[in-house]
């Protein structure tokens, strides 16, 4: 296929656009920086430089592709729009990347016994309704001749295709490093869905082969507390016990966003259906593993 991804030169996109040329395809990814064009090309990927606010620029790309992938924002509309109107009609696959903060309590570090599925998703929150919107938008996109799917990714951990972050822990990492205190909200024992990065990838190329239109996917493969990561991480870095951080001096550190949700809050999920639909069978090391014997590899 050709394949159009935003976020080409992302941690989730730039990963993605590679496992897609490895998997043969041909694709064109839209980067924000001229100097981006060559570091994707270095993945085999044919950079375009835009914004997710070019509206014409993706209606176009969509329209030529086979299919697009947005990993660039879960929150931006009118890049989603912009995109549908490019495949209406057109039978091809849309992927659209949300995340599983959309069932995040903002619990301050506090834990809880709630698991949600694809089937039984709670109200979002006030900060978190105009993701869900989207979502249900891009799923509605079934019954506007697109095959549409919203992969809703939770803690996402591992070395990414390009030298970049992904979004949790290595906030975590260089609070740690700059500090020389490891530190998670409150006490820690919030709980988040997490999957490896290659685990990810093996799944958008499923997805994109096999979605149904107007599915929603979580995509997680384990669960582990913030206190448990942020033991782990002060072991692997050769560092005291990890403490306990008020939320205030959290949000101070990270931001609301970050602090409340990202890391203090807890997102727990259960992916069936990307087992049961796609076939998916993630099988890289689970994130306490990860984190003792391969974090440090490479981290930034």
């Amino acid at each position: 296929m050709k394949v159009f991804v935003t976020g080409a030169a992302g941690f989730i996109g730039g990963s993605i656009a590679a496992g897609l040329v490895k998997a043969g395809h041909t694709v064109t990814g839209l980067v924000r920086d001229p100097a981006q064009v060559a570091e994707v090309a270095a993945i085999g990927v044919t950079g375009i430089v835009g914004t997710l606010d070019d509206h014409d620029l993706l209606v176009a790309h969509s329209r030529g592709a086979d299919a697009v992938i947005n990993a660039a924002s879960s929150d931006h509309r009118a890049a989603v729009e912009a995109i549908i109107a490019g495949l209406a009609g057109s039978g091809k696959p849309f992927l659209h990347t949300s995340g599983s903060s959309i069932v995040g309590d903002a619990a301050g570090g506090l834990g809880t016994d709630q698991v949600y599925d694809e089937d039984r998703l709670p109200p979002p929150t006030a900060d978190k309704a105009a993701r869900v919107a989207i979502d249900q938008l891009v799923l509605g996109t079934a019954n506007r001749g697109i095959r549409s799917a919203v992969l809703c990714n939770t803690l996402i951990y591992g070395h990414g295709a390009l030298p970049r972050d992904s979004v949790q822990l290595p906030r975590l990492l260089k609070q740690a490093r700059k500090s020389g205190v490891v530190r998670h909200v409150g006490p820690g024992l919030n709980i988040w869905s997490t999957v490896h990065i290659d685990d990810v990838v093996d799944l958008y190329l499923l997805a994109l082969d096999k979605t149904p239109a107007g599915a929603f996917y979580f995509v997680e493969s384990g669960e582990a507390s913030f206190r448990d990561m942020t033991a782990a991480m002060a072991q692997a870095l050769g560092l005291g016990a990890a403490e306990d951080w008020p939320l205030e001096q959290a949000i101070q550190e990270w931001g609301y966003e970050m602090a409340s949700y990202g890391l203090g809050s807890n997102s727990r999920v259960r992916g069936h259906k990307a087992r049961t639909v796609l076939g998916w069978q993630p099988h890289r090391p689970p994130v306490l593993a990860w984190i003792a014997s391969d974090m440090l590899r490479g981290a930034r």
